[in-house]
C-alpha cells in the first residue's frame, strides 16, 4: 500500500496514539546515532593518538639515524688521517719506531779518598786539554840562531827510500851545494827544492850557514827526502833546542816507506803472471 493509503486509514482519534507510537522509535533511532557517534569518535581519537605516537616513533628512529650516520663520518675521517701514518711506519724498517733501552748505569760505593782522586784527575786533564789547545793556536816561537864558530863543522846522515845523503853544515851565508852542483841545478823543480829547504826556513838557519852534500841512489824525489832529513839531522847538532820543533813537523823521522822486492816466481813483488787452465 502507498503512503496515501495509509493515511487515509488513520482516523483522527487514532492519530494521536500513532504518532505516540512512533516517538518512542524515533528516540530509540536517535539513541542509536549518538552511540554510533561516540564510537566514532572514540576511533578516529585512537587514530590520532596512534599517529601521534607513530610520529614520535618515526622522530626518534630519524635522530638515531642522523647520530649514526655522524659517528660513521668521524670514523672515516680518522681512518683517512691515520692512514699516511701507517704507510709512513711501513716506510721505515722494523723496530725504527721503538725506543732504545737504556740500562742505568750502577752506582760505585767510593770513597772519600778515591773521589777526590777522581776529581783531580778530571781537573788535570781538562787542564791538559785546554793547555793543548792553547799550545795549537799560539805559533811556536822560534829560537834566535845560534852564531857558528869559524872552524865548526857538522855533519849528519840522512835516508829515503834508496837514497843516503851525508850532509855537511859549515858557517856561511846560505848557499847549498849538493854532488858539486847548485841546488838549482841539481833539482830543477820548486817542490823539490822546497822540500830541501823547509828544515832551514822552519828554523830561521836559511841564511846563517853554508851546507854541502853528498847523496848517492834512488831517484830525484827520495833523494829530496834524503837531503831533508840529513839536514834536520845536523840542524839539531847545531842547536839541541831546535829538535822539539823539527821533531813536531816530522822532519827527524826516518821515512820507512819503500818499493817492495820482488818475489820469486811472480813478475814484481805481488803481481802474478797470468793463470791459463787449459
Amino acid at each position: 500500500m502507498s503512503e496515501e493509503e495509509n493515511t487515509e486509514d488513520v482516523t483522527p482519534e487514532e492519530a494521536p496514539e500513532a504518532a505516540a507510537e512512533e516517538t518512542p522509535a524515533a528516540e530509540e533511532v536517535v539513541e542509536e546515532t549518538a552511540e554510533v557517534e561516540v564510537e566514532e569518535t572514540a576511533e578516529t581519537e585512537e587514530v590520532v593518538e596512534g599517529e601521534v605516537e607513530g610520529a614520535e616513533g618515526e622522530g626518534e628512529v630519524e635522530v638515531e639515524e642522523a647520530a649514526t650516520e655522524v659517528a660513521e663520518e668521524v670514523v672515516a675521517e680518522e681512518e683517512t688521517q691515520a692512514a699516511p701514518a701507517t704507510e709512513k711506519k711501513s716506510d721505515l724498517p722494523p723496530g725504527a719506531d721503538l725506543e732504545p733501552l737504556t740500562e742505568p748505569e750502577p752506582e760505585e760505593n767510593l770513597s772519600a779518598e778515591e773521589l777526590a782522586a777522581r776529581e783531580a784527575e778530571e781537573e788535570e786533564r781538562a787542564a791538559r786539554e785546554a793547555a793543548e789547545e792553547e799550545d795549537e793556536d799560539a805559533p811556536v816561537a822560534k829560537p834566535a840562531p845560534v852564531t857558528l864558530a869559524k872552524d865548526a863543522r857538522f855533519i849528519a846522515t840522512g835516508k829515503r827510500k834508496r837514497s843516503v845523503a851525508r850532509v855537511i853544515v859549515l858557517p856561511g851565508d846560505g848557499t847549498i851545494t849538493i854532488n858539486d852542483r847548485e841546488i838549482d841545478e841539481y833539482f830543477p823543480r820548486a817542490r823539490h827544492r822546497t822540500i830541501v829547504n823547509s828544515p832551514l826556513v822552519a828554523t830561521g838557519y836559511e841564511s846563517n850557514v853554508n851546507i854541502k852534500i853528498r847523496v848517492h841512489g834512488g831517484g830525484i824525489s827520495g833523494q829530496a827526502g834524503a837531503v831533508r832529513h840529513g839536514i834536520a839531522r845536523a840542524l839539531t847538532e847545531v842547536d839541541p833546542e831546535l829538535r822539539p820543533e823539527l821533531k813536531r813537523r816530522g822532519f827527524l823521522t826516518r821515512d820507512a816507506r819503500a818499493k817492495e822486492r820482488r818475489k820469486a816466481g811472480l813478475k814484481k813483488a805481488r803481481k802474478r803472471p797470468q793463470f791459463s787452465k787449459r
